[in-house]
Order: structure tokens, then C-alpha cells, then sequence
């Protein structure tokens, strides 16, 4: 079996070919347009015979064309890995050499699925869930624009100290845009102002548009119905959590799934040296930690066990260290509800191991009707 390590670019890919033996056997740069990369790949696959090759390759935003092809030519299977930190003699050279030998030295233990410390690996989406990422990430980035256009309209407003004549409490209402629609500025703020309205009217359109089909797909997912069950997280948030949590048998706990979205304090202690817990290691996807950071307030009004366990910790170490606390203990409920499939349930672990050993008692009987 052949063993293919590929740095990916935009306009150039590095690679390196290793034999069974873990000798090098090609090491140069194929060009990402289609018809050198299926020149090269034929080469692969006319070299490597029977036995076929097995590839490696750092996640990025444009792996799905790259995956599709390998699997195209018989790839017997993508290991999509995150890349570590930089190192200080980084060259792509050196990157797919070092993802070759890494490879190689773990192929057995890689192929099987099994865990290699070090190796952060990165499970390849399925269609369904690739889409479910896209366009909850469309429906993210349309309203940071949205969000983009009103700060700049409170700025034209702070600019002649108009902010003060709003009739409502914010400028998102219908009459307060009308009021905008008429306020005497000067020429040039004035076509500002109708352009970022004429914007934000459209903006409105397309996220009302993208969030139908948002609840229409989350309806469709039993792990985001479950998480929507969550008091603050609505069918985007639930569909974007799911999404990106993907399989829940990967993690075999509750403090797996709070590490893998970067929850949990860094450390470094070597030796005698015993450094206390640093700030989170924030190396999971941003999204999820930005939604359970929104919900967090809605949890804590709902659950009053939680809320009373969030004011302990907040008399000892402070609002944020207490926030982030609610946060890794919402991950680590999401993991038990997805694992068991039992909606959140206020009224702290007590509360939930009854309902779950209800509905544990539930499930042969619903299986055998």
C-alpha cells in the first residue's frame, strides 16, 4: 500500500508519496487545476496497483473538491487531520513530509479509527451535515452584515447627536426606520442612510428566507430536535450545535465533547512545575461556543438549580470564570442528551436521572409495540 501526505493551497498542492517500507518515493508540487490533478492521480493509482494508497491532508475551507476526487480514484481512505501550531521553520515541504511519516508510523492504528495522541483527527462530513454547517454559517455571516449596517446608522446618527429622537427604545423597529426614512440630513449622509436601508431591508428578506430552511432541516434532525429542547437555543442554534457535533458515539464522555469545543483550561506543567488552569484552549468551532454563550442566560432564568450552582461559582471566582463554567456544563449536557436521547431537564442530575430511567423503561416497550 501507497501512503500520500497533501499540504493543500489554492493554486498548488505539496505532496509526498511513501512506500509500504515508509520509504519516499515523490516529493514535489501538482498544480490544482483539474487536469493536472487527474494526471497526477492516475500516476497514483497505476503505481500503486491492487494495493491501492491511503491519504492524509490538513482541514481546510476548500478540502470537499479535493476528498471528492481522491474518493473518485479509489482512495481507501482520507485521514483529514487539524493542523497543529506553526512551527518556526514551516515550509510546505516539511508539512507533507511530517504528515507522510505520521502516517506511516500510525497506519495500522489511523486505518482502524483508533485514537493517536497528538494527532487532533477531524471526522469528514456527510452531505447532510455539510450542507446543515453551510448554511447556518450563511445565516451567521448575513447577520454580522446586518449587524455591520445598523452600527453604521447609529454612527450617522452619533454624528449630528440625533440618537437621542428615536421613538423607540432601538432603531431595528418599523417605525424607527421610517423615522430614518425621513430625517433632514445632509446630502451625502442623507444617500448613505437610503443605501444602508435600502441594505438592511434586503438583508432582512434573505435571513427570514435562510431561516426557513433552517427550521425546516432542523425538524428533520432527531439530535437537533433534542437540543432545541434547550431553553435559549432556537432551530438555528440547535441545527448549528448538531451539525457540528456530528457523531455522538465519538466522544465516550460528557468532558470529550466539552474538550473537543474548547472548553476546557489549558495547562502547562512539566516536571515539578505545576502551573494552575489558564484560559480555555477555545479549540473548537466558534459558533457553538458563541451559541451556548447566548443561551446561558435563558438557561440560568429557566433552571434554578443551575442558576443557584452559576451564583456559587460567581461569589468565588467571578461573572466570567462562572459563565464559562455553565458553558462546559451545557456541553456535557448535550452529550448525555444526545447519547440516552432525553430533553433537557431542569432541577439539576437528580431531576434527570429520574426522567431518564423513565425513559429508559420506556424504550423496550416502544420497541415492541
Amino acid at each position: 500500500m501507497f501512503y500520500l501526505s497533501i499540504d493543500q493551497h489554492r493554486n498548488q498542492i505539496t505532496i509526498s508519496l511513501g512506500d509500504e517500507s515508509g520509504n519516499e518515493l515523490l516529493h514535489r508540487q501538482v498544480s490544482t487545476r483539474f487536469s493536472e490533478l487527474e494526471k497526477f492521480l492516475t500516476q497514483v493509482v497505476e503505481r500503486s496497483g491492487e494495493e491501492g494508497f491511503v491519504v492524509i491532508l490538513e482541514v481546510c475551507g476548500f478540502n470537499d473538491y479535493l476528498i471528492k476526487l481522491l474518493r473518485g480514484y479509489g482512495c481507501r481512505q482520507v485521514v483529514l487531520v487539524q493542523p497543529e501550531r506553526r512551527d518556526k521553520r514551516k515550509t510546505d515541504r516539511r508539512d507533507a513530509r511530517k504528515l507522510r511519516e505520521a502516517l506511516w508510523a500510525n497506519r495500522d492504528r489511523l486505518l482502524s479509527g483508533q485514537r493517536i495522541h497528538g494527532l487532533r483527527r477531524v471526522r469528514i462530513a456527510s452531505a447532510e451535515e455539510a450542507a446543515d454547517r453551510q448554511i447556518t454559517g450563511l445565516r451567521q455571516k448575513l447577520t454580522r452584515l446586518r449587524t455591520r449596517i445598523t452600527n453604521r446608522v447609529h454612527g450617522i446618527l452619533m454624528k449630528h447627536n440625533l440618537q437621542h429622537d428615536c421613538p423607540t427604545k432601538t432603531i431595528r423597529s418599523i417605525k424607527a426606520r421610517h423615522w430614518l426614512s425621513e430625517l433632514d440630513f445632509p446630502e451625502v449622509d442623507r444617500l448613505e442612510i437610503d443605501l444602508l436601508l435600502k441594505q438592511w431591508q434586503l438583508l432582512d428578506t434573505q435571513i427570514s428566507h435562510v431561516e426557513l430552511q433552517i427550521k425546516s432541516r432542523s425538524q428533520q434532525r432527531p439530535a437537533a430536535v433534542t437540543i432545541a429542547s434547550i431553553p435559549g437555543i432556537s432551530h438555528y442554534g440547535s441545527l448549528a450545535i448538531s451539525s457540528r457535533i456530528s457523531r455522538i458515539e465519538d466522544f465516550p464522555r460528557g468532558e470529550s465533547l466539552a474538550n473537543f469545543l474548547g472548553l476546557t483550561p489549558s495547562c502547562r506543567n512539566s516536571g515539578k512545575k505545576q502551573h494552575n488552569p489558564g484560559s480555555i484552549t477555545k479549540e473548537g468551532s466558534p459558533m457553538v461556543r458563541h451559541l451556548l454563550g447566548q443561551a446561558l442566560t435563558h438557561t440560568l432564568r429557566k433552571d434554578a438549580w443551575l442558576r443557584h450552582w452559576y451564583q456559587r461559582i460567581k461569589r468565588r471566582r467571578g461573572t466570567k470564570i462562572a459563565r464559562v463554567a455553565v458553558m462546559r456544563h451545557l456541553a456535557t449536557v448535550i452529550w448525555s442528551m444526545l447519547r440516552y436521547q432525553v430533553p433537557y431537564v431542569t432541577g439539576g442530575p437528580d431531576a434527570y436521572r429520574e426522567v431518564r430511567q423513565r425513559v429508559e423503561t420506556l424504550q423496550p416497550a416502544t420497541s415492541n409495540p
